[in-house]
């Protein structure tokens, strides 16, 4: 009975986690379609986000992406020709690579450099009281704080992922050369051909859905923290392990509506 009961408390304690955060993300939403958000000082916090998450990555972002995109693309490549699957290559490209594991792939990288440091600086600003601080001065902290992130984050996933696609398509110029002997017009029109704007459109909401939710869930556990510095440490793991999860849920939903 009291292992019945532990599990109870904790499905019960997962439910009421996962109501909170749809709650709260309806909330957001509704915020986010108010004019009367978008403040100057709103717009100047979401420009540093963007330069922080988007621009100061791309160098980085560049070199992890052709190596990845590279190694993934020549992989694929060759075991397409070692298999005589070779008329399938624009639909596995397009259909796999593309528009599934470059979003994955993206979402991955901003994940271990962004959702971490979100979640702790808010956890932080909880410890220190400047939330409080902000709630005294009568500063709205979803229009200064979460709302610039959230909306950086959809904006740098959906920008990130497309870039990352480049790259994957630029690099499969040369391993299509290389492997299969094809030229550039030849491999150009496969892929035009095997382009789905279906798929494409389901990639992209997916960036965006993927960009709201790794910023959300980490601001979400970063204000749970109380008063003391050992709080920090339990809602960055509680965070990160909560985005890891929607993560997976984004992409299971994903691959349903496809087959539907």
């Amino acid at each position: 009975m009291s292992v019945l009961e532990n599990i109870g408390r904790l499905e019960i304690k997962m439910f009421k986690a996962f109501t909170d955060t749809i709650m709260f993300a309806f909330k957001v939403i509704f915020r986010m379609f108010q004019r009367r958000t978008y403040s100057s000082a709103m717009r100047m916090v979401l420009l540093n986000q963007i330069y922080f998450t988007s621009v100061q990555i791309l160098p980085l972002f560049f070199i992890v992406s052709i190596i990845l995109g590279s190694l993934l693309v020549g992989i694929v490549f060759q075991l397409l020709k070692q298999l005589g699957l070779t008329d399938f290559f624009g639909n596995v490209l397009m259909g796999l690579i593309v528009t599934e594991l470059s979003p994955f792939l993206t979402v991955l990288l901003i994940t271990l450099r962004s959702s971490a440091a979100i979640n702790t600086e808010m956890a932080v600003m909880k410890v220190n009281r400047e939330i409080k601080t902000l709630e005294i001065f009568r500063i709205d902290i979803i229009d200064y704080l979460i709302l610039p992130r959230i909306i950086n984050g959809v904006i740098s996933l959906v920008l990130l992922s497309s870039l990352f696609s480049i790259l994957l398509l630029t690099s499969g110029i040369l391993f299509s050369r290389l492997i299969f002997g094809m030229s550039i017009d030849v491999y150009s029109n496969i892929i035009l051909n095997s382009a789905n704007l279906s798929d494409i459109v389901i990639s992209l909401i997916k960036c965006a859905i993927f960009g709201f939710f790794i910023t959300l869930i980490p601001i979400r556990f970063g204000l749970k923290a109380s008063q003391e510095l050992t709080s920090i440490p339990i809602v960055v793991s509680g965070g990160m392990v909560g985005v890891f999860t929607a993560i997976i849920i984004i992409e299971v939903l994903s691959l349903i509506t496809k087959l539907f």
